[in-house]
């Protein structure tokens, strides 16, 4: 079932963070968005709305991204240290 409203701003954030790591990424490994493609069965127009950060992507299509590029799934989804980060839980358990 859809959202019926949209993410907080911090999820948009590491979205955004997500795509640049795969560009980044992909861009390292001397490869196209095309490339990409092609290697995933995925659409060129999907690839390049993940890495501007405009679509979540299911952690399916992270795999065969990062497959495709030749690196681990971790490197695409690690998170650097900033202000965008999400609020913490205490008290859990």
């Amino acid at each position: 079932m859809p959202r019926s409203t949209p993410p907080p701003d911090w999820v948009l954030s590491r979205r955004r963070q997500i795509g640049a790591n795969i560009r980044a990424a992909r861009l390292h490994a001397n490869l196209t968005q095309q490339t990409i493609s092609e290697r995933t069965g995925i659409d060129r127009s999907v690839i390049v709305n993940i890495e501007h950060g405009h679509s979540a992507a299911l952690v399916d299509t992270l795999i065969l991204i990062a497959d495709a590029i030749g690196i681990d799934l971790s490197q695409i989804v690690r998170q650097r240290a900033g202000p965008d980060q999400p609020p913490r839980r205490t008290g859990e358990g």
